[in-house]
């Protein structure tokens, strides 16, 4: 057997499926670098986001006072409330619980969304390209969430646990390609001002 081969006998196991979808999704994201279809999209948007009137606030919102980025940071609020609401809707009584956390993630997605825009406006066209992904992720995460807050909202609980499960997984898709242009692609710390 050639050792460039993953073993996919029975033996192997859940390793070699893991191994064997890591190999695809690596490889579907080296394609996603590479393809230029969105770059004219790309470059505008970058422009525009750039000639935004932010002053001070560009700096603020990139992290420079920190060090590293403020983004990362403030996905923790979305994240960290919609699997909280989901570990509650596997727990009897705790509906209003759910869904007040559906709410406050939704209501942090603007800061985190602002934080993660001006920081993708400067990245190379390989990383935005991968960045215009994870945004496109976000946004399909924010619009199941927000169907699961009207579901919740409208006494149908269950159709709200339904969205929600939508939206953690789209949260968890956007997790991997943010993760992908931040580690992978090593988007890191700005130089403090």
């Amino acid at each position: 057997m050639d050792s460039r081969t993953l073993d996919t006998s029975p033996a192997a196991g859940p390793t070699a499926a893991l191994d064997t979808a890591s190999a695809c999704w690596l490889k579907t994201l080296d394609r996603l670098e590479r393809t230029t279809a969105a770059d004219p999209a790309i470059r505008g948007l970058q422009r525009g986001i750039r000639s935004l009137p932010l002053g001070g606030m560009r700096d603020l919102l990139r992290g420079r006072p920190l060090g590293h980025p403020v983004h990362p940071v403030l996905v923790q609020v979305p994240i960290g409330c919609w699997l909280s609401a989901s570990v509650l809707d596997f727990v009897p009584g705790t509906h209003h619980a759910a869904t007040t956390l559906t709410a406050v993630g939704l209501a942090g997605v603007a800061p985190a969304a602002v934080a993660g825009w001006a920081d993708w406006a400067d990245l190379p066209p390989e990383q935005a390209r991968v960045g215009l992904a994870h945004a496109a992720s976000n946004v399909a995460a924010v619009a199941c969430y927000t169907a699961s807050l009207t579901a919740r909202l409208r006494g149908r609980s269950a159709k709200g646990r339904l969205w929600a499960l939508g939206g953690m997984a789209a949260v968890a898709v956007s997790g991997a390609l943010g993760g992908h242009v931040a580690y992978r692609q090593a988007v890191g710390a700005h130089a403090a001002t």
